[in-house]
């Protein structure tokens, strides 16, 4: 750092990314991250949806973790609240499957049928 104002500049880009955890009013994105989880993929697809929804510049969704959603054979799961709270799951999730979550479902809200975690049940 060579001056105040650029101390100031990382500052606020830092603060900026703060608030964005925070929102609670937008979409909510849940990766399970419980050891069936993991070992099935979820840190690749927890990573994929992050760098979607950064490169996206969503600032209205939140992306978080969770343990054990309770589908284990169906992991990687990830759960997705829309704005009314209304949830949707996802089953075997990959990495660019992911990202098709956060192109289709939360930004087009545009229910991606096929990966439903009910497809698979039923």
């Amino acid at each position: 750092m060579k001056s105040l104002a650029e101390l100031e500049k990382i500052r606020n880009e830092e603060k900026k990314k703060m608030n964005l955890r925070d929102i609670k009013h937008g979409y909510q994105i849940v990766v399970g991250m419980g050891t069936c989880g993991i070992n099935a993929g979820a840190r690749d697809v927890l990573m994929a949806i992050v760098d979607e929804v950064d490169k996206k510049d969503l600032r209205d969704v939140t992306v978080t973790i969770s343990g054990c959603i309770g589908e284990c054979e169906y992991e990687p799961v990830v759960k997705v609240i829309d704005t009314k709270g209304k949830e949707f799951i996802y089953g075997k999730v990959t990495a660019e499957t992911g990202k098709k979550i956060v192109d289709e479902h939360v930004m087009n809200n545009k229910v991606v049928q096929d990966m439903l975690l009910e497809k698979y049940k039923g």
